[in-house]
């Protein structure tokens, strides 16, 4: 299969992005095979190769893409050049083209956003904790601070974990509002199906982003086909890999 996936409302000029499979990379075992995550087991000479091929795929340098060190926060970090140390955060915003800003997950939502008039772009992402506590809201709120605006933001959630395979307990329904009942399915017993997607595109309509959109992949379910936390987990692997998904601003 074609190594990563894009979206036809980002696909606009002066602009590449990617939603990453888990295929085209050099990692073995539980990492095979585009293992993109620093913070896994993986070889580190492994995972510069598998993300200098992402950053080829859309155009970038290899030092030239961006990943936080994942915390589940909503804290947004604004960038204008490379670093060389992994902040703490959950979310990039940029308005420089050349850098290309990413989020990494094995069943949270990586989330990329666009405003194609302002030219600011953003990448966050999404477990259940960053969506509850804004993440959305948090990036809107950075690249409005550096010239976008949020009714033409342009948002599309990437392959994530569905509501058919993410099955949580009454502690996990507790942690919500009671209006968050729509995004509770039942279960057997006393289990419940939370919808990640759904909360998420509530989220960002409600935070006034119009045009905002999901892409149907299920990261537990397709396992060849990305990487999964809970997979592994059930499958009693010790570690997993990470999908990566990057959005950059090219030149005009």
């Amino acid at each position: 299969m074609n190594p990563f996936k894009t979206h036809a409302s980002l696909n606009l000029p002066g602009l590449s992005h990617g939603f990453f499979s888990r295929r085209g990379g050099v990692s073995g075992g539980v990492y095979d095979s585009l293992n993109a995550g620093p913070g896994s087991g993986d070889a580190p000479d492994n995972v510069t190769e598998n993300r200098a091929r992402v950053a080829a795929a859309i155009g970038a340098k290899s030092d030239h893409l961006l990943s936080c060190h994942q915390i589940h926060s909503r804290d947004v970090v604004i960038v204008d050049k490379p670093w060389s140390e992994r902040p703490k955060a959950d979310a990039i915003v940029t308005r420089t083209p050349g850098i290309a800003i990413s989020a990494l997950g094995a069943d949270c939502a990586p989330v990329l956003l666009c405003d194609p008039e302002n030219r600011v772009i953003g990448a966050a992402h999404a477990g259940w904790r960053g969506a509850q506590s804004g993440i959305t809201d948090a990036a809107i709120e950075a690249m409005e601070s550096i010239g976008a605006k949020r009714a033409r933001i342009r948002a599309v959630i990437g392959p994530c974990i569905s509501a058919a395979n993410y099955e949580t307990g009454p502690e996990f329904r507790a942690a919500f509002t009671d209006g968050d009942a729509a995004f509770f399915a039942p279960g057997k017993g006393d289990r419940l199906h939370f919808d990640l997607k759904a909360y998420l595109l509530t989220r960002l309509n409600a935070a006034g982003v119009k045009s905002a959109s999901a892409l149907p992949d299920c990261t537990y379910a397709a396992p060849d086909q990305y990487f999964s936390y809970r997979y592994n987990t059930h499958a009693g692997a010790a570690d997993y890999g990470r999908n990566i998904s990057a959005i950059m601003l090219t030149e005009k």
